[in-house]
């Protein structure tokens, strides 16, 4: 017996090492962490319960039979994070460079397996030389295998994908089905295709960094929601966003302790919209004013301004905000805040939780590349994502709400529960100097002023929305708070069901 167990040891400490001692120097020296050590990071300490830690590959072309690593890098299992259960899988660069074989994959399909069994989420951290090209065809095969538990997981639990190294070719396409990516900042990087064979084809000269970095993603493609510094502020804060989430379409979001009161009131809102129209604010400081001790945790934040989406708390539940963005483009939809906001509105109502909806907007961006490049499906995907969503829908209405714009952002027109609106709030087809400019072409200029001022007077206003019922109530912006929590709370027990399909259409 004490031989067996010596013979498990010895072949414990030989998985725990990886690639050996040089890679895991070398991984070192790129200035990330190994596969265990990230998830000493991320999950509670002592939870993690490692499985398939002998899984060896199958391979015997190309020299293979004569190099097996316990592990075949990656490391699977399951672990707790502040206490809630979660699976997770960690690609081990140190060993054949995190390249994914057979067997590799069949290790990351199991724990899958038995997270959608039990219902609790699924965290992924990516550090991979693509397939394992020894292997051929099986490798792909492993691929997609992967991809089909992705899209079968997909809105049944949450899963989150950490790209900390590379990620390339085939690889790319599991982190875009999950949910959320956050990557590393000079450290991690996504593409299809490398800067190589993209000379090669097109003649462009790009490095990795500029083709798929972290700063790329993040801020121009928008396939990627955070960038971070290092792997410990992307684990770090991988730990928090995991806290919004609940662990599956069957569970309720959770709920954490809190000491801020939910009638607490602000007086600072009542001056927070400036004099002029045309004049911006920070709609960050509305949200934050509104949350749970002022946290909100911002997704996409360099990508598509003029919209911003996250998660916070009301009361100590989850909630998901939408806002416009005055600081930015003036806070218009355009074609990638219209995306954004869509994919981000259909994971919450996946989810059951609840929707807020802060409304400054001044229309859709026009110009010929908006329309050119499909501003009309990409709008209706937001339209489209609020108009099914059936969890709990809260809109406030700050100051311009403005033609379709205001259709599209939670109107009541698409079944929000409630609908205010500051006496700041402007509702109407548009503005009311291009309104005067249309109805009365042809006037003195004079005339024109004149009309304006009493197109003001009669529309720009909340008043005429709320006469026909479209605004439930107009009101102080101090008092917000109280209103969303008040309304959250009576609203928790909504039931709404969508008639029965197999799926919708959503126009992608």
């Amino acid at each position: 017996m004490t031989t067996t167990i010596a013979e498990l040891e010895r072949r414990r400490a030989a998985a725990r090492l990886g690639g050996g001692p040089k890679r895991i120097d070398a991984q070192h020296a790129k200035g990330r962490l190994t596969a265990r050590e990230r998830l000493s990071v991320l999950l509670d300490e002592g939870s993690f319960e490692e499985v398939d830690t002998f899984v060896e590959h199958n391979a015997t072309d190309f020299g293979m039979a004569e190099q097996k690593i316990p592990g075949d890098g990656v490391v699977t299992g399951s672990g707790t994070i502040n206490g809630r259960l979660v699976y997770v899988f960690a690609q081990d660069f140190t060993v054949f460079g995190g390249s994914l074989s057979e067997r590799h994959a069949q290790k990351i399909c199991k724990v899958m397996d038995a997270a959608m069994k039990v219902g609790a989420p699924v965290i992924g951290l990516n550090d991979s030389g693509g397939a394992r090209i020894q292997e051929g065809v099986a490798s792909l095969a492993g691929y997609a295998e992967v991809f089909q538990r992705n899209v079968l997981a997909s809105g049944v639990i949450p899963q989150i994908s950490l790209i900390m190294g590379p990620c390339a070719g085939g690889a790319v396409y599991s982190p875009a089905m999950t949910d959320f990516i956050f990557m590393v900042k000079d450290s991690s990087y996504m593409f299809v295709t490398g800067p190589d064979v993209v000379k090669t084809v097109t003649n462009e000269v790009v490095t990795q960094e500029e083709l798929g970095g972290a700063v790329t993603h993040t801020s121009k493609s928008g396939v990627a929601d955070v960038a971070f510094e290092n792997d410990i502020d992307a684990l770090l804060a991988a730990r928090e966003f995991f806290d919004f989430l609940p662990l599956s379409n069957r569970m309720d979001v959770p709920e954490r302790p809190t000491s801020d009161p939910g009638d607490r009131a602000d007086e600072s809102l009542d001056t927070l919209i400036p004099p002029s129209a045309n004049q911006p604010y920070d709609m960050h400081e509305l949200i934050r004013k509104v949350a749970d001790e002022g946290d909100f945790f911002e997704l996409q934040p360099n990508h598509a301004g003029n919209i911003i989406i996250g998660f916070c708390r009301i009361e100590g539940r989850s909630v998901g905000v939408v806002a416009n963005q005055p600081l930015s483009l003036a806070g218009v939809l355009d074609i990638n805040s219209s995306k954004k906001a869509a994919r981000f509105v259909r994971f919450c109502d996946a989810f059951d939780i609840p929707i807020l909806t802060f409304v400054d907007v001044p229309g859709f961006l026009p110009g010929v590349g908006q329309e050119h490049n499909g501003i009309i499906k990409h709008g209706a995907k937001l339209l489209f994502a609020y108009a099914e969503a059936t969890v709990p829908k809260i809109t406030v209405i700050t100051r311009k709400a403005y033609g379709g714009a205001y259709d599209v952002m939670a109107s009541k027109h698409l079944r929000g529960d409630l609908n205010y609106a500051w006496p700041t709030a402007e509702i109407a087809v548009m503005g009311a100097k291009g309104a005067v400019e249309i109805i009365f072409r042809g006037r003195t200029p004079d005339e024109i002023a004149e009309r304006t001022q009493e197109y003001e007077e009669r529309f720009a206003n909340p008043f005429v929305a709320a006469s026909m019922g479209f605004i439930d109530e107009v009101i102080m912006p101090h008092s917000t708070r109280r209103r969303v929590a008040l309304g959250l709370r009576k609203l928790r027990g909504k039931s709404l069901e969508n008639p029965w399909k197999k799926h919708d259409n959503i126009p992608l």
